[in-house]
């Protein structure tokens, strides 16, 4: 387990932040650990989970946490953006892009492709630290996140309304309908992100 601590605290009595979570799982590790020895599966991690944090990472957001085969991109801490649920969708849907190219050189390298899914909820969390002192989130927020991302297709991203609602003007979704967490009866409604549309640059914008 790999964490990476938030850099900022919650002010005294502040009840949380408003974020977006993007939650991505890679789905088939336990076949792909059949099929390689164990030094070749390390790589082809190590190579998955660096593209998945350099995409994050450009676009501003924190890794929250990679544990087992997730990993956990948080929009808003510990620096707050106006376009943070944009800034979410748009390195979602970049993921997606860096893994097709990532699969093609793993599978000229190992003859395997990799199969992720992705969710992304926005909404108040509340962060702490755990027992080993790392900060971590809690909150409906992050189990929305999860949520998604339990019902996400194969290669997809999948959006919680709450995200639908900040990002709604930039994207193009297919409904999915409601969705619940496993072992949950809480629905959430949810739609699969189609397209993210380009914004303008800052040079584009300036005066």
């Amino acid at each position: 387990m790999c964490r990476s601590p938030l850099e900022a605290e919650a002010p005294a009595g502040d009840s949380g932040r408003f974020v977006t979570v993007v939650t991505s799982d890679l789905k088939g590790s336990t076949a792909l650990g059949e099929r390689l020895d164990p030094e070749s599966l390390r790589e082809v991690l190590n190579r998955y989970f660096a593209v998945m944090r350099a995409v994050f990472e450009s676009h501003g957001a924190t890794i929250e946490k990679i544990i087992g085969d997730a990993i956990v991109a948080v929009f808003g801490l510990p620096f707050k953006h106006d376009d943070d649920a944009i800034r979410a969708v748009e390195a979602a849907s970049e993921t997606q892009r860096a893994l097709a190219t990532l699969n093609d050189e793993l599978e000229k390298l190992w003859g395997v492709r990799l199969v992720n899914r992705t969710g992304v909820a926005s909404g108040i969390v509340h962060f702490g630290r755990d027992a080993e002192g790392q900060h971590v989130l809690s909150g409906e927020t992050v189990d929305e996140s999860t949520a998604m991302e339990q019902n996400a297709p194969p290669l997809e991203v999948l959006l919680a309304e709450t995200s639908y609602r900040e990002v709604a003007d930039h994207v193009e979704v297919a409904d999915e309908g409601p969705k619940s967490a496993k072992g949950s009866d809480v629905e959430i409604q949810s739609y699969r992100l189609v397209t993210v549309r380009s914004r303008p640059s800052e040079a584009e914008t300036a005066p």
